[in-house]
């Protein structure tokens, strides 16, 4: 029976000018399965990396009980592009290849007359690696690849000649293959089809183990957690009841701390008028008059500060203790507030009637096959279909970035398009100087256009891009993307990595843009909500759509 138990004790990370986790402490029970989320930045990955052992805290306690292993999925493969398959399995399977060694180690140090202590050795670890199947590992692998859509990938292919969800899946693959008793999978179901995901998903409901799986997939959370954390300033807060509880307590939350700061405001408020209005006051008391004026004798005319004064001092001092106290109103969330243009706003009427995409014939290798496609200037399309058909492939020919072997494309205007693979920024460039590049201006002319959209904070533009998160390196290309005219969006899986809110926006400013839009995406509720003309593309196929 497994017995995985995590636990974190006031644990505290800090990287140079910021602190990352900040006293953070929570449990997960053996058999948990716990969905970690937040904006990006706000500390995910690296809380992973801690308790996979890739890095060590500053100070607390974290303390990891596993006995069948540690599976741990990052965001990329840590290995050069001229490494094959083969390397990328042997670093997942790791653990579950040292353990093999240190059987193999046992059995040779039995002998014909071995000891009793050499042959418990040897039992306990027989025994710990016959429980996580080690002798199939290696098929296990081979099955995994086929359930993600990468049937027969040969060990020795380079990882550069693979695209970066192939990657993506080959490491899952490779560490879901390990049956590791705690799993920890950053943004597991990136690059998944519809297949694929279902089949992850059924994986990790039959896990007995413990999981802790970092995602923005709002139907992964639905579906699969018991518990939500979430990593917001530097605190990490556990919810119970999956993710529906953890809305309903967020609301409860909002509500809470929106009323205690605008009970806050008022009370300062109020405390203000009293201390002004009883100083105007104040100042229309007359000051002592002349004992004589009153007559015969001892009678003494009151002091102007009698009352009034002591009121004014009572509402300043209550003034300071609210001002030196504040109530902070609950954070808002990052929003998109770009309102995307067409770089052909001011074409007459008869040129908006144009087609914006005109394929015809088309032919890209054994890569992409499709007959025809018109998509007019404000026209939507969805490109569906099983990871490795060509969708990418297509939204490279509308980019011009790759030419067809037969056939037409024609893309008349500007074309924005945001990649699946992330823009290898030069790792010492900051945030900003990274939006601004290539542009007119020095970076700090653009730093009000990028703040104005909403995907960066103030204090985040100076941070150098080798110190950002994926979401946050993210974040950048989508800016350039939209604070850029053009009359078709090329979107590759565009909420890879962006958190739940944040979608929420993307989605309200694509309704609101005038272009076109093309866009492939695995993300279950948004394509949910697309509204628009569909096009699937199955692998190795002729496909029609006019």
């Amino acid at each position: 029976m497994r017995s995985s138990q995590l636990t974190l004790h006031h644990v505290t990370k800090r990287y140079p000018g910021r602190t990352v986790l900040d006293q953070v402490s929570f449990t997960l029970k053996p058999g948990d399965k716990a969905g970690l989320i937040g904006e990006n930045g706000s500390g995910k990955s690296t809380l992973l990396r801690l308790i996979a052992g890739q890095e060590r805290p500053d100070s607390g306690e974290l303390t990891v009980t596993a006995v069948g292993g540690i599976g741990y999925l990052p965001q990329t493969i840590p290995l050069p592009l001229t490494a094959t398959v083969q390397d990328a399995v042997d670093l997942a399977l790791a653990d579950l290849r040292a353990l093999e060694a240190e059987l193999r180690r046992a059995e040779q140090a039995l002998g014909d007359g071995a000891d009793p202590m050499a042959l418990a050795a040897y039992a306990d670890i027989l025994q710990r690696y016959e429980a996580r199947e080690g002798y199939d590992a290696d098929h296990r692998v081979d099955l995994a690849l086929h359930h993600l859509g990468l049937p027969a990938l040969r060990r020795d292919r380079r990882l550069g000649t693979l695209s970066g969800g192939e990657r993506s899946r080959l490491a899952l693959a490779a560490v879901l293959a390990g049956r590791p008793e705690l799993l920890l999978l950053d943004e597991p179901t990136n690059d998944l089809d519809d297949q694929a995901v279902q089949w992850l998903e059924a994986q990790l409901r039959a896990h007995c183990g413990t999981v802790l799986a970092v995602t923005h997939d709002r139907v992964f959370l639905e579906r699969l957690t018991s518990t939500v954390l979430e990593a917001e300033a530097g605190k990490v807060t556990r919810y119970g009841d999956g993710y529906a509880g953890y809305r309903t307590a967020k609301a409860a939350e909002r509500r809470s701390r929106l009323q205690e700061y605008q009970e806050w405001r008022a009370e300062l408020a109020r405390n203000e008028r009293l201390a002004a209005g009883h100083a105007v006051r104040l100042d229309g008391i007359p000051r002592k008059a002349p004992l004589a004026n009153f007559g015969h004798g001892g009678f003494r005319a009151r002091g102007r500060a009698h009352g009034a004064m002591a009121r004014i001092r009572n509402a300043r001092e209550r003034v300071d203790r609210l001002t030196a106290n504040p109530v902070v109103p609950p954070p808002q969330p990052l929003t998109f507030t770009a309102r995307i243009e067409t770089a052909g706003a001011g074409a007459d009427e008869s040129a908006a009637q144009l087609p914006s995409v005109q394929l015809s014939g088309v032919r890209v290798g054994d890569r992409l096959h499709l007959d025809s496609l018109t998509l007019g200037r404000s026209g939507r399309l969805l490109v569906t279909g099983p990871n490795g058909a060509g969708k990418t492939t297509l939204l490279k020919l509308l980019a011009g970035e790759l030419r067809p072997d037969e056939g037409s494309v024609r893309v008349p205007g500007r074309v924005g398009h945001l990649r699946q693979e992330e823009t290898p920024w030069p790792p010492d460039l900051t945030v900003v100087e990274a939006f601004a590049l290539g542009r007119v201006g020095s970076a700090d002319e653009h730093a009000h256009a990028l703040l104005a959209l909403g995907l960066f904070r103030p204090a985040e533009l100076r941070l150098r891009i080798g110190e950002l998160s994926y979401g946050q390196r993210r974040r950048v290309d989508l800016a350039r993307l939209v604070s850029e005219p053009a009359d078709l969006l090329l979107l590759d899986e565009p909420t890879n990595h962006v958190s739940p809110a944040l979608v929420e926006e993307l989605q309200a400013a694509l309704a609101q843009y005038a272009g076109a839009v093309v866009l492939v995406t695995h993300d279950r509720a948004l394509r949910t909500r697309f509204g628009g003309e569909r096009l699937h593309v199955p692998e190795s196929a002729w496909v029609r759509s006019g």
